[in-house]
Parts: structure tokens; sequence; C-alpha cells
């Protein structure tokens, strides 16, 4: 089981479970999704983020914020926004590994399975929290049904591998139909309220 209960009261989740963390705009899902992270690395588990909003680097630095001395440890970071704005030879490293572009869901798979693959199989973690910042991103690069598509076999290996998945949507910024045919994909949602930004809502399908 995977324990939250530092950052969701009561919230022990079966391994092999994807949720969707849904709200509007500055609600704090980031922040949430990130805490639920750095909660599991002091728990000793693998964490690996996958970012399509904002650089390796700038995410890294927010979990240093969150957690003591990531150096070392099983921290792993997808980066799928550096190589797109052009910024230099970028090469992967032990805690961060770089995909082309959020179009590149191929790109993003490799990199995704070669972290679980180290966490999982070299160094024996049988926990691993995954995330995905952000879903809305990808929607504004693709249409729903490659975005669904890929989700579906992200899902799927997170569930495979027993890890815990998180992925981060804006609710306000897609129709209703959108936001239906992605949950399908979900065993349950966390609701990020604009008015109570500090009791998510946990939902479980």
């Amino acid at each position: 089981m995977y324990d939250l209960a530092d950052v969701l009261p009561d919230a022990e989740l079966d391994p092999g479970t994807n949720l969707l963390i849904t709200g509007p705009p500055m609600a704090g899902k980031r922040r949430l999704a990130l805490d639920i992270l750095a909660n599991g690395t002091d728990q000793g588990e693998g964490t690996i983020t996958v970012t399509t909003k904002d650089g390796g680097d700038k995410i890294l630095d927010e979990y240093e914020k969150r957690v003591d001395d990531v150096e070392g440890k099983p921290v792993g970071i997808v980066d799928c926004v550096t190589k797109q704005r052009g910024v230099g030879n970028v090469e992967d490293s032990p805690q961060l590994k770089y995909a082309s572009s959020p179009v590149d869901m191929t790109g993003i798979g490799i990199k995704l399975s070669e972290f679980l693959q180290e966490f999982y199989e070299r160094r024996g973690l049988t926990k691993n929290r995954v995330l995905l910042h952000s879903v809305s991103t990808l929607l504004m690069y693709s249409d729903l049904q490659t975005v669904f598509r890929f989700l579906h076999v992200f899902t799927g290996r997170v569930q495979s591998a027993d890890a815990l998945g998180l992925y981060v949507i804006d609710s306000t910024a897609h129709d209703d139909q959108t936001m239906n045919t992605l949950k399908q994909l979900f065993d349950g949602v966390i609701e990020v309220s604009e008015d109570d930004v500090d009791t998510p809502t946990l939902r479980i399908a």
C-alpha cells in the first residue's frame, strides 16, 4: 500500500493506482502532487516526474525544498521542455532525462521506462510514485485521441510496475466531454478547490 496520510488524511492506496489531480489554475495542484512525491521519498520510495510544462531544473529545485539531500536518492525527472526550447546540448544524467518535446510521446515513454527499470530492477525499489505534469499541456500539442492512447499506455505501465500514478490537469481548460473521456483511464480523482486549497478531496472509483 502507498501511505499518503501525511498529505491526504487517511489515504492508503493499492499498488498500481492511477489518480487524476484536477482543479482550476493556481489552486495548488502541482504543489499537492510534489508533496505526495516528496512524501514517498521520505519513506524510501522512488519518484519520477514527467514535466511537460517546466524545465527539469525548476522541478528539481522545487523538490529540493521538500526533501533533504536529493542527490543520490531515487528521484528521476523526464524533461520534455528544455530541448524544445533549444537550450544547448543537454545530456541525460542520473536524475534528469530529456525527451525532445511534449509531442514526443514515444520518447517520453522510453525515458519513463528507463527510470522504472533503474529503480525497480536495479535498485530493488518495489514502490515508486510517478507524476505527469501536466495532461493539459499534452492536449495543447496533440488531439484528445492521441493523448488518450498515450495515457492508456502510460497508466498501464504504472499499473504493471505496481507504482502510484499522479496526473495533473487544469479542469477549466477542457470541456466536459474531454474530462469525462480522460477520467475513464483513472482509478480515482483528487479534486483541488480554489476555495479550499488545503483540503483536497480524494474519490476512488
